[in-house]
């Protein structure tokens, strides 16, 4: 194990879990490992769902955000991921959960059947420009999957679809919650906004989270 840490090898690989929001999340080999960053957006995805509502996450990578957000309040869940590796993580992190994980791109997998039902959404998608990628730790570049990383040319392109397809699934009052970079803000604001969606941006330490309600 200490060759591994010494090799390169991200310590949350090399130990097989990550501690996430309070949460004991596994993580398996070539994917994507969550950012401690990312509770900020656990936290304000939880706020104002109750009992039984229903959260989609979307590039769900080891499902840990739904898992945390599941902790917190009971909820129904519905994640997908292109990544067969990362599915796979995910079905094992959330197995005790009211889950489902889908494998395919973005929406497409979800059942018809949520379609206008879903109360909040949350997306950690990938949202470093292509040209950045090669700036990224070695670790991030050389153990996790690209299509984690690369948000193509302005790191939104992932992003700016997920937004796009939300109206049709979002119950009414309900919430698109994401994750981006300080810089990235604007953009997914106008995203929001020709979506259709009210836009809010919340900051805690430089880590914003832009939020559209439907």
């Amino acid at each position: 194990m200490t060759a591994l840490r010494v090799s390169g090898t991200p310590l949350e690989h090399v130990l097989g879990w990550a501690d996430f929001a309070g949460v004991r999340v596994p993580v398996d080999p070539g994917v994507f490992v969550p950012r401690p960053r990312s509770e900020f957006l656990v936290e304000c995805a939880v706020q104002g769902l109750e009992p039984g509502s229903l959260l989609v996450d979307l590039c769900c990578g080891s499902g840990a955000i739904a898992a945390a957000v599941a902790s917190r309040v009971p909820v129904r869940v519905f994640a997908s991921d292109l990544d067969p590796r990362a599915t796979a993580n995910a079905r094992r992190t959330l197995r005790d959960l009211d889950a489902t994980v889908v494998e395919g791109d973005l929406w497409d997998p979800l059942p018809e059947s949520i379609r206008g039902k879903v109360n909040a959404v949350t997306i950690v998608a990938p949202y470093v420009p292509t040209a950045q990628i090669d700036l990224l730790p070695h670790e991030a570049r050389d153990y996790e999957p690209l299509t984690a990383l690369d948000g193509g040319d302005d790191g939104l392109h992932v992003l700016r679809r997920a937004i796009a397809g939300a109206p049709q699934w979002l119950a009414p009052g309900a919430r698109f919650l994401t994750e981006v970079a300080e810089h990235q803000v604007p953009a997914t604001v106008d995203a929001l906004q020709e979506a259709g969606l009210a836009p809010l941006v919340l900051t805690r330490d430089g880590s914003p989270i832009v939020v559209g309600r439907g």
